[in-house]
């Protein structure tokens, strides 16, 4: 048997699962996100503060972050494994993009949480 160093233990039916799983919870966020809009008659700075303020919306919010960081990675993952075939480029590639989700996660938790 041989075993792909680069799958890190997953396989196509584990990124299957992720993928469509993260897409669903994305496609539920965009449900609430849009019902706000729908059930709110103005919009204000304080309507919208106080809209993110409660604890369902955040974790709502850092939930969907998670769902999108993952189907990002995943994505991304297998675009490069497909369409970049010299080992060092992909790697770099992939490094610079872990990097950059790593630093949208630090942002998105600290623009939630407020810190």
């Amino acid at each position: 048997m041989v075993n792909n160093a680069a799958t890190v233990g997953r396989s196509g039916v584990h990124d299957f699962i992720l993928i469509r799983t993260s897409a669903i919870i994305l496609a539920l966020y965009t449900f609430y996100i849009l019902g706000f809009f729908v059930t709110t008659n103005e919009v204000t700075y304080d309507v919208w503060q106080g809209f993110f303020s409660g604890l369902c919306t955040k974790v709502f919010t850092i939930l969907a972050l998670f769902s999108l960081l993952v189907h990002a990675w995943i994505g991304i993952w297998q675009v490069l494994s497909d369409y970049i075939k010299p080992a060092f480029l992909r790697g770099a590639l992939q490094f610079i993009f872990a990097v950059t989700l790593l630093g949208y996660l630090v942002m998105g938790l600290l623009t939630v949480w407020g810190v």
